[in-house]
């Protein structure tokens, strides 16, 4: 595999943009163009995975260095369609502990209507997630 590749990160795909990161907040946007279901709208999938980003962001800014989160459960509720524009995601924790962390993604269209209302669950580890060499 080619550093190039490795280096190739979902967020840069999917065109997600931070704009604001605190251990109590984390806010990002993603464009729907590019991240639509056949249908035109906002692909459900896009949502979470906006979700999760951000939601991973604010466990990660409690956690590290000492301690590395992981996704344990994502729940979305899509309340209405996204056609077009960004949706705005604004992450803040509900729960942040030594093992795990709950934090809640709202997101919103242009007009600032809610598309989606997202929750995030990490466990956290006690050494960094990926192949053991």
């Amino acid at each position: 595999m080619s550093s190039e590749v490795a280096a190739e990160q979902l967020v840069d795909r999917m065109g997600i943009k931070i704009l604001e990161a605190s251990p109590e907040r984390v806010v990002g946007t993603m464009p729907v163009a590019g991240n639509r279901q056949p249908f035109g709208l906002l692909h459900g999938g896009a949502s979470g995975v906006l979700v999760e980003s951000l939601g991973s962001a604010v466990a990660a800014l409690h956690t590290l260095p000492d301690r590395f989160p992981v996704g344990l459960e994502l729940a979305c509720t899509h309340h209405r369609g996204a056609t077009e524009g960004l949706v705005t995601g604004v992450a803040t924790p509900i729960h942040l502990g030594r093992s795990t962390s709950t934090i809640e993604v709202v997101l919103t269209d242009e007009q600032g209507r809610r598309t989606c209302t997202g929750r995030l669950t990490c466990m956290h580890l006690d050494r960094r997630p990926g192949p053991r060499v």
